[in-house]
Order: C-alpha cells, then structure tokens, then sequence
C-alpha cells in the first residue's frame, strides 16, 4: 500500500497534526500490507485496494479521522477491511436504522457457540459501529449533529443489550427453562431500564450505560434441568448480561454497566419484582431517586412490561401538585457537586463545572419535576424534546431555548470530541497542546484560544439561565430597607428570638396597626402543635418562608387583614410542604398572595380551602388576565385530554381545580380594576359554560357507552353529539354570575318518547335521559378533594321538583303554552341554551319566541308581576334598617330592574320582537331605548343603577359582607328604579 502523506489530502489539517497524521497513516499502510498478503494468500478481495479506489472526499475525511481519533486509528489499524465495508454500506454518512443494526447482530450471533464467542462477535459489532459513529460524528455528514450522534450511540446500545440477552435466554434454556407465564397467561422476560442518558436516547460517544432490572411476577421456572426460583434465575440471567457487555477483553467492551440507581444501589439486590419496586419507591424513595427516574426508558427485554413498571412509579416521580421542593433538592444536589468540583480541582469540567452540561439538564429536569404530574407534556426522557416544550407551557422563553439549545449542543459537540479522542469516558479538557489542536479541529474552531472563547461565551449563558431557574430565592430578596426590617430580623422574630416589645416595635416599623395582636399570632403559629410536629424537612421549609412572608406582609398595603387572612392558609398547608417551597421559591408569588388576600377574605378562604390555587400566583400575566371563552375551552380540553377517559376520578378533580383557578383569575382581575364589572359576569358565566359542555359530554360518553345511543325522532340512531340541551335560567342565563351564584338548569331532549338504546344493556329513551341529566348534576355537584362544582337548582323546569327532571322539548313547549304561571314566563325571559346539540337549540329558541311573543292582557300581567314582586318582598326585603337597603330585594333593588325588564318583554314582545333577542336585564334596556319604550337619560340611569347595585354586590361578595347598599348612597339610584316601576306597574301609586 502506498504510504506517501500525498495519499490523505492535509490542507485543512493544522501543521501541528501532520507528523501525527503521518504516522498513524504509516501504521495503517503497514498493516494493510499484511492484510492485502493474507488476502492474496485466501483468494479474497485486498483491502489495499479498497483504499486505492477511495473518493477524493472520502480521503479527506479520513485525514481528519486519522489526525484527530486515536481510537478510530486504533481500530482500523486492527481491522483495516473495514473501512471499504462501511463506505460500500453507507453506515459513513448514515446512521442505521434499529431493524438494520438487529438484522447485523443477529447474523454475527447466529454462530456463536458459548459465551465466549458471543462476547467477542458483540464486541466486535460494537467496535464497528463505534468507528462509523466517530467517523460521521468528525466529519459532520448531511443530518448528522450531536443530536444524532446520541441517537446513534443509544440505538446501538439497545441492540447490543437485546441481543445478548436474548442469546443468554436460548443458551441457559435448555439448564434452567423458561419463566413461568404472568397470572394472565403472557411471557415473562426480564425488564432492562435504561436510566441516564440512555433513558433518554442521548448517549455520548464513550457513556457508561445506567440499568435497572427488574421482572414482573414471582414464580419459579419451568422446561429446564433444573427449576430456578423467579428472582435467582433473573439474577443469575442479568449477571450474565452484565458480563456479556462490561468486561475489557482481548476484542475491547460493548459498554461499561453501572447498576448503582437501583434500589439501595450496591446494597441491593441486582432485580427486582414489579411489586418490591413499586413498594420500594412508593415506602423509601428518595429525591435524587425521582431525579434518576425521569429518564427511565425500556430499552430491552419486554419493553411493553417495562412501560407497565414505569407507570406504576410514575406518581412518585410525577407529583399531582406542583412540586417547588424538587428545586430544593437539585439545589442541594447541585451544591454537593460544586463542592466535589472544587474538592479536585475540576472547574475547567465541561460536564459538572460551571455552566457544563449538568446544569442544561438540571434546569429542564427541575421544570419536569416540579411541573411534569400536572403538565404531562414534560413526561419524556428526552431533554431535547422536553426543553422543546417549555415555552409553548409558558415555563421559558423561547429566547431562552433557542440559546440553551445549541449551547448545550455545543457542549456535547465538545464532550464527543474529547472522547473521540480515546474512547474514554471523560468532560474533562485536555492538558496537552497536541490533543488541544485536535480538539479545535474536531470543533472546527480556528485555534484552541478561539474554541475556548467560544466556550466561555457559552458557560457563561447557561450559568446565567440556571441561576435564574434554580437560584436560592433569598437571594433574590431585598435584604436591606430604609424602613422595617430585613430577612435576618424576620427570621429572628419568626423563631422567638426578640422580646415581646422589641418584636412588636418591629412590626410597627414595618407598617402592623396593632402590633401586639400581629405578634400573637405569629407566636401563635410558631408555638403550634401542629408545627411543633412538624417533620423535619416540613419545618425547615417553614423556617425558611416564614421570614421572606413576613417581609412580604410588611410591603403589602393592609398587612394586620393580610396577616389575619394568610396564616389560616399556612396552617392548611403545614403538612403538604410542597406549598411552602412554592411560596419560599417564588417571592413574587408571596407579594400576589398579599395583595389578594389583603383585598379579599373570600380569596383568602379560597385559596386556604385550595391551596392548589397558589399554582395560579406564579404567572401574573394570566392571573390578572382572565381568558376568554374560546381560551378557556382549549385548556380545559388540554387538561382533560392528559386524562384517560376512564378515570372519571381525575377527570372530576381536574374539572373543580380548572374551575377554582380562573374563579380566582376573574377575582384577581375585579380587585386589580383591569376588568369592568360586565366583564366580571361574563367571564364568570363563560367558566360555567365551558365547564357544562365538558360535564355534557362526559356524561354522554358514560351513558352511550354504558347502554348504546337513543332513538331519534327520524328513527335513525343519535350519533356521538349529544341530543340534549341544557338551558340556562336567572343569573347564568342572564349572563349575570357571581362569585357564588348557583347555576338554575332546565334539561331538554327531542328524540323519541317511545323506544330504546341500541347498546349491549339497551334501556327505554326516557330512562336513559334521566340517567343523563342525573349524571349531568352528580359531576356537578359531587364533592371531591378539591370541592364541588355548582350547586345545581332544578326548580324551574316543568312543573317543578314534580316535574320530570328531563322533558322532551315538544313536552316542554305544550307546558309552556298549556299549564305555566306568569312567573314561569318572566322565567323564561332569562333563559338561554348554554350547551348542547346547535339543531335542538333553534328549536329552543323558536319555542322560546313563540311563548313570550304572544299577546296578553296587559292588566292581567301586570297585576300578576307587581302580585309576585310584592310577595318576594314581604319575604326577602328588609325589616326595618334606616340607614342600608338590601341591594337585591328592597324597593329600588335590582330585583325591582330584573321584574321591569320581564315585564317589558312579555308585554311588548308580540309588536316589538326585538326584546326576546336578549336574556340579559341590560341588553334589554337598551333594545327598549332603542325602540322607543324608553327615553335615552332614564334607560342610562337604570342601567348605572342596575350596575351600581351588582357593583356593590360583587363586592360584598370578595370581602364577605352583606349584601346591603348605603341609603344615602344609593338614593338617586333607587329614586330611578323606583319612579320607573310606579310609571310601568303601580302607576296609581305615582
């Protein structure tokens, strides 16, 4: 073979790596001598030629190799053949595929006679792939980068894994038999997890592979010589397979094994069952555990089983709440690697140094931790594909990504190269200026000064978003105000420290009106039983808040009410500590909570009743920004599509905490002035009516499955959109919710009154629409962990709580026309279809029209309005107050508005049509503005009347106080309503 330097074309290799290159390529020449004498000697093909007959390109490549591998040298020096194999495959600038790489193992297995042999033909598929894996990784193909790299390398272990430990099966069969099949009758196999970056397919060029094994069911085996006890035999098979791979033999390693994540590590035993696992982590384990679990992946074996296990674990590694003391936890964690960094001396460690590889991946596994049970989105192994999905959740921003990205792309890119090196595991940079040279090359960096610029750049972006994601939060508080105290004196007073009148001297500085009753109770607390029980972990997070709290209660506008309000909130969470590291990590949440609860009692009882809902203080943009219906609908049905169907359990708590949270949202909102009060309503009753269409169609899905679909009235089978209509009434039909309004429903369906479901346990139409609206108002009203929904008022459907709970909708029309009261129509007036089938609603509408458009007496109906007027006001008006009216039912009130309104319709209608378009009392007074039934200044004064009075209402309601009006106040108000009302109904009281 020619070894003439002009064979392998140097002009982009640095001066300094040419005596390298020249000599790696003269024990490559040398070696192809003897490899093209043998071949002459057998009859095969030379590999000298093979070489000969290479492309320009494929020269130049292996220049680079050659100058920057020693391993890929190595390689080819001892199997030069090779190279012209690889090349003739393509496997030079195209990874293979799974099925492909098994196809190869599988035929170089297929003559292995023992264990011996096996080892080596594994080895030697593995040192083959590795060469065309360092190979593409130098000389950067079309579509090769350092993600591929890692795919690359992942694949290849799991092939390698499989294959040995399906050869082991069929070898040790014939001695120790087959595992006895699971209790329903399927294969047992041994379950290899893939922990680490082989979990998350992500593997570097020279990884140790981290393992977990594990089987599903005890039992003993069966077929063999002699009969093994499930766990022996398992054990027995993954020592083999750990043999199979780890050892350094004369043909080299697959992979080096560490089996030191499994349960009690080295002290434990090598497999275990499902159910000792399972047991295990639910009993005993521990945060860096859950960290590890993350990227657990099945990676051979019974891979099905194996997704089986992971699902069973998957509450303690994914908690249902948002888990803020896993930031703690990478904190101390990251903390103890810093030390070891220092300790020997490895700062310049691209992996554990500052802003190495380790802290990419403790910002992306510190969201997927804290966020991952409620955003199942971040339940991947993948880092890429997980730090891919944080901004779309609104957890980064996509400035952000788009710098850790390539930064930790470029990180990996550099860790590849040093390992090309040698095939070593190591992060650590090269102290010699020959493998420096090759590594700027590798990088293609002009020189290593400018490769280590570029990677100061890049440390330097990470340090700062890691330090921003994962960051002690004192850090971020201010320790030093002119007025009041800093952190180390709230946590002086917190722990009991200051006499009483020094620490109530302090609270008087920092703005408490009544010093003496803030300091009992914060003594109060701190002297508890319940904190004085408290786990250590539990009181170490609440001796950590308690001062950044009290600092927060010194800056908010009203801290003796925020204090009275938030420490019944503390009290509720004292034994769910996640709580507590939320608010100790997010101070800003702290100042939200404050300004809330200083605003409203009612907020502070709800979120003290939910502390779920502290989740919400963490991102004001939407706490303040109530959404719209079209954005409510889509989250609720993203949270509901990260449910199965089936779990109607989880299905029902996801329901009540999407409902609490953007109650809240809308609260918020109301305190901080950004919404008006019309917007108040209408973002309350569009939580309703998200709300009910998803409750409709669960309940529709349950019953259809359950029992088939009814009959329509065509004859023809009702398909999967409901044939069903609920129907608002009172507020939520007048677009008028408030915070606690119940929601007033009428059911209606229109399909046949006669026949039955078509389902495996068919039932009659009506009995299945009974089913459906009970269904409806159990989902509803059903009390969970995390409250109820509504408190469901029937009352108004045909006759009554005597009344079928689900009418037919021709039933109800000939009800309406036939039997109802003049009440039941001022009803109706407020009354709207808020979910279900868009043909029945037309109908609705059309009944609906038909009913309030006809023609009536006009004596008659005012006699009996003014009839029920009177008689509600004798029962809920006031009784004898001189200086506050009740808002709702005095004279003057709104229900006064609410009664003229319905009036105007049923009496105008059938000339002025335009009043049945609206259900809502202020859509109809300006439609009889507009149509001349009132002056313009009088509908504008009802109107500010109306609002004033739901103003005030709403009010009442945050900050739990009647709902009374001032006398004095309100006089012009209900001057308006009141002169009104004697003009339309009690003119002769004028």
């Amino acid at each position: 073979m020619e070894q003439s330097p002009d064979f392998l074309p140097r002009d982009d290799i640095p001066a300094a790596l040419h005596g390298a290159l020249d000599k790696a390529w003269g024990r490559l020449a040398a070696r192809i001598d003897q490899a093209d004498n043998i071949a002459e000697m057998s009859g095969s093909e030379p590999p000298g030629e093979l070489y000969q007959a290479l492309e320009t390109h494929r020269r130049v490549e292996l220049a680079r190799v050659l100058a920057i591998s020693e391993f890929a040298a190595e390689t080819l020096v001892r199997y030069p053949q090779w190279l012209g194999w690889l090349d003739s495959s393509g496997e030079l600038d195209r990874a293979l595929s799974l099925a492909e790489l098994q196809e190869l193992l599988d035929e170089v297995l297929a003559s292995a006679d023992d264990e011996a042999a096996m080892q080596a033909a594994v080895r030697r598929f593995r040192a083959a792939r590795m060469l065309a894996i360092v190979w593409r990784d130098i000389n950067r193909p079309e579509g090769i980068d350092a993600w591929a790299t890692g795919a690359a390398v992942s694949r290849l272990a799991e092939v390698c894994l499989e294959g040995a430990l399906g050869w082991l099966e069929r070898f040790v069969e014939a001695r120790w038999g087959r595992p006895a099949p699971r209790g329903d009758g399927s294969e047992q196999r041994l379950v290899v997890l893939g922990m680490g970056k082989l979990g998350a397919g992500e593997l570097n060029l020279s990884s140790d592979i981290d393992l977990i094994f594990a089987y599903p069911e005890k039992g003993e085996t069966q077929g063999g010589r002699k009969s093994l006890d499930h766990v022996e035999y398992f054990t027995k098979l993954g020592q083999k397979l750990i043999s199979a791979l780890d050892p350094v033999t004369a043909d080299g390693f697959v992979f080096r094994v560490d089996m030191r994540l499994r349960p009690l590590g080295d002290g434990g035993p090598l497999v275990g069952s499902f159910a000792s696992l399972a047991g295990y982590y639910q009993d005993q384990g521990r945060e860096w555990e859950r960290y590890a679990m993350l990227k657990a992946r099945p990676v051979a074996g019974d891979i099905d089983a194996g997704y089986e296990l992971l699902s069973s674990i998957r509450p303690f590694v994914y908690r249902k709440y948002l888990d803020f003391g896993a930031i703690e936890s990478l904190r101390e964690l990251k903390a103890m690697i810093n030390r070891e960094v220092r300790r020997k001396g490895m700062q310049g460690n691209i992996k554990l140094g500052p802003g190495g590889i380790r802290e990419v991946e403790f910002i992306v596994q510190a969201f997927q931790l804290i966020r991952g049970g409620r955003d199942t989105e971040l339940q991947v192994t993948s880092l890429k594909t997980a730090m891919q999905r944080l901004p779309e959740l609104g957890l980064l921003p996509q400035g952000v990504v788009d710098e850790l990205l390539p930064d930790y792309a470029f990180l990996r890119d550099l860790e590849h190269a040093i390992q090309a090196l040698e095939d070593r595991q190591t992060q650590a940079l090269p102290d010699d200026e020959f493998d420096r040279e090759r590594v700027a090359l590798a990088m293609d960096a002009k020189d290593w000064p400018a490769l280590m610029a570029q990677l100061d750049e890049v440390r330097a972006r990470v340090r700062q978003h890691f330090d921003a994601v994962i960051s002690d939060p004192e850090e971020e508080v201010e320790e030093d105000t002119e007025e009041g105290a800093n952190l180390e004196t709230w946590r002086q007073l917190w722990r009991g420290e200051p006499d009483d009148e020094e620490a109530e001297a302090t609270l008087k500085r920092a703005g408490f009106e009544d010093a003496t009753t803030a300091l009992k109770r914060i003594k109060g607390l701190a002297g508890s039983r319940q904190v004085q029980t408290m786990q250590r972990v539990g009181f170490e997070r609440l001796d950590a808040l308690m001062p950044m709290l009290l600092d927060a209660l010194a800056d908010s506008e009203a801290p003796d009410a925020s204090l009275e309000r938030v420490l019944p909130l503390i009290e509720a969470v004292l034994r769910r500590t996640a709580y507590l590291a939320l608010l100790r990590e997010n101070p800003d949440a702290l100042g939200h909570l404050m300004k809330l609860c200083g605003a409203s009692p009612w907020i502070a009882e709800q979120i003290a009743r939910y502390p779920i809902l502290l989740d919400e203080l963490l991102t004001p943009d939407t706490l303040y920004t109530p959404a719209d219906k079209q954005r409510l609908a889509d989250e609720l049905r993203q949270t509901l599509a990260r449910i199965p169907e089936d779990d109607e359990e989880a299905q029902l708590e996801a329901l009540r905490v999407f409902k609490h949270a953007q109650v809240l949202h809308v609260a918020a909102s109301d305190i901080a002035g950004t919404r008006h009060l019309m917007k108040v309503s209408d973002y309350l009753t569009y939580i309703a009516e998200v709300i009910l269409d998803a409750v409709l169609v669960m309940a529709w899905k349950t019953l259809t499955r359950k029992h088939g679909f009814p009959l329509g009235k065509d004859g023809e089978r009702v398909g999967e959109t409901p044939a069903f209509l609920v129907v608002g009434y009172g507020k939520l039909g007048g677009i008028e919710l408030g915070y606690g309004s119940d929601l007033d429903l009428v059911f209606l369906h229109d399909c046949a009154s006669q026949g039955e479901t078509d389902g495996k346990r068919p039932i009659d139409n009506t009995v299945f629409f009974t089913r459906l609206g009970q269904r409806i108002i159990h989902l509803l009203s059903a009390v969970t962990p995390a409250g109820s929904l509504y408190e469901v008022d029937m009352r108004l459907r045909p006759s009554g709580n005597a009344g079928l709970l689900v009418s037919p909708l021709s039933a109800f029309a000939d009800y309406q026309r036939e039997q109802a009261w003049t009440w039941e129509h001022q009803a109706l007036v407020r009354s709207r279809v808020v979910a279900g089938s868009a043909e029945l609603t037309e109908a609705f509408e059309q009944v609906r029209r038909d009913i309030l458009g006809s023609e009536r007496d006009q004596d008659a109906l005012r006699d009996e309005v003014v009839k029920m007027r009177h008689k509600m006001r004798d029962h809920l008006g006031s009784k004898g107050s001189d200086d506050t009216f009740d808002l709702k039912h005095d004279p003057g009130g709104m229900v006064d508005i609410e009664f003229l309104c319905q009036y105007a319709v049923l009496a105008l209608s059938h000339q002025t049509p335009e009043l049945m378009r609206f259900s809502d009392n202020m859509r109809i007074l300006e439609t009889l503005e507009e149509t001349g039934h009132l002056a313009p200044d009088e509908a504008q004064a009802l109107r500010d009347a109306y609002l004033a009075a739901r103003s005030a209402n709403h009010r009442a309601a945050l900050t739990r106080e009647t709902a009374r009006g001032d006398v004095v106040e309100f006089k012009a108000h209900r001057q308006v309503v009141i002169d009104a009302w004697r003009r339309w109904l009690e003119p002769e009281q004028g």
